[in-house]
């Protein structure tokens, strides 16, 4: 099993909104390394939520990927945000996966918290100007923020 974190506005999917509806498609990533990882995912592995764009942000809770290797349907659709015109059904440039949720944690780790506690190459989400919403997290760490709940 990997570890990642997966970043949302709470304004616009949160963690009581993952809760509410058990599952949910990751749709709307457009960044090449984010998809990257995106496509590395197995089922079953474990996903940091977090929560960007709100004060504070951190870490709100644990999902897990259901499903995994799952074409974008945003970048077929041209009423959608994500819509990609050069994206075409028989090769499709994004994927995604399907989560699930595990827990909502009972006391949010904030970034200021993370910042004290890991360094930037041990917690991506700490590095100054990092804006990538999905990023890999190492057994150790995962195990450390496992910790801290």
């Amino acid at each position: 099993m990997n570890y990642w974190l997966m970043k949302s506005e709470p304004a616009v999917y949160g963690i009581h909104d993952l809760a509410r509806d058990k599952q949910t498609i990751w749709d709307g990533v457009r960044n090449y390394q984010a998809r990257n990882f995106l496509r590395a995912m197995k089922t079953g592995d474990r996903v940091f939520f977090y929560h960007s764009n709100t004060a504070p942000p951190g870490i709100v809770g644990l999902m897990q990927v259901a499903k995994s290797g799952i074409d974008d349907p945003t970048q077929f659709d041209p009423q959608s945000h994500y819509y990609d015109p050069k994206s075409m059904p028989e090769s499709p440039r994004w994927q995604t996966v399907i989560v699930e949720f595990v827990q909502e944690f009972p006391t949010l780790i904030s970034l200021n918290i993370l910042k004290q506690t890991f360094s930037p190459d041990d917690l991506w989400v700490v590095r100054p100007g990092n804006r990538l919403s999905v990023m890999p997290v190492s057994e150790a760490v995962a195990e450390k923020l496992l910790a801290m709940v």
